[in-house]
């Protein structure tokens, strides 16, 4: 299994093939049709992200010491956002989610791309990831 180091490797280096924003903005989109929908009974307020401008709804399950998350946004570029953190950090060890410290916006260099209101839901998915793996 990749690490999440590589993974966010592997993400930047899809995002670098893309010359300009808007292209890798049509990728992000594109990356959220690939999200398995959320059933409508996790859209509530106990799941929904905090700092993002969108609707953000996030859930985890834990089997055999790791976590796994789920989740979608109302906004199509949101859900490719959503997308690829669930990629990342999804199927890891709570251990590893817990000690992991990694600005997700600077690594793939979104701040090029997305707004500084969807930097902050980023950053707030990652929270509620790390919530989560305190929980354990």
């Amino acid at each position: 299994m990749n690490s999440i180091e590589d993974k966010v490797a592997q993400f930047k280096e899809d995002l670098d093939f893309f010359e300009d924003e808007l292209q890798k903005y049509e990728f992000i989109i594109d990356l959220g049709k690939k999200l398995d929908p959320l059933d409508d009974e996790y859209k509530i307020p106990a799941n929904i992200v905090h700092g993002c401008t969108s609707q953000v709804w996030l859930i985890c399950e834990k089997k055999e010491g790791k976590l796994f998350f789920k989740g979608t946004s109302d906004a199509v570029i949101v859900r490719g956002l959503v997308y690829m953190i669930l990629e990342i950090f999804s199927g890891e060890k709570v251990d590893t989610l817990k000690e992991t410290d990694m600005d997700i916006v600077y690594e793939l260099e979104l701040s090029e791309v997305i707004t500084p209101n969807r930097q902050s839901g980023i950053i707030g998915m990652i929270k509620k990831i790390k919530e989560y793996a305190t929980r354990g």
